[in-house]
């Protein structure tokens, strides 16, 4: 895609530091990092989110960030990892291109993530789970 900031890290067209390449994924550092080490693996083949992600693409992602995440816990010894993912817009993605951040993090980093736990209305969760069923049984992908 011409005007993705990935693809034009991926083509070389945009410096980038990079970390880790293999024939599917790409593994850069993220340039407004949350913490040090904070990388980001992308898939080469250009999709906007995981809905248009091919699965052999999403492996290789999911290879990668253990990969990269194992390298990230030898070097900098955090004590913790946040693997994020985002998906349009009202999810906050803030580049339309398939990719994962591998956060590491420290005990107390001042850093956010957490969320207040509040218990669901069961009969919502059991009528979601239903439909997410339904969508898998109709081969819905």
């Amino acid at each position: 895609m011409s005007d993705c900031v990935f693809c034009k890290i991926r083509d070389g067209q945009i410096p980038s530091t990079k970390v880790y390449e293999d024939e599917r994924t790409l593994c850069i550092m993220d340039i407004n990092p949350l913490n040090a080490g904070h990388c980001l693996v992308l898939t080469k083949t250009h999709a906007a989110t995981i809905y248009d992600a091919e699965p052999a693409d999403l492996h290789a992602a999911m290879a990668t960030a253990k990969r990269v995440a194992t390298a990230q816990r030898t070097a900098l010894k955090p004590d913790g990892l946040n693997i994020l993912q985002a998906n349009g817009p009202a999810a906050f993605q803030s580049v339309p291109h398939f990719h994962l951040h591998l956060i590491p993090r420290w005990t107390n980093d001042g850093k956010g993530f957490d969320w207040k736990l509040v218990p669901g209305d069961r009969d919502r969760i059991a009528k979601a789970g239903e439909q997410i069923r339904a969508a898998l049984a109709g081969g819905t992908s």
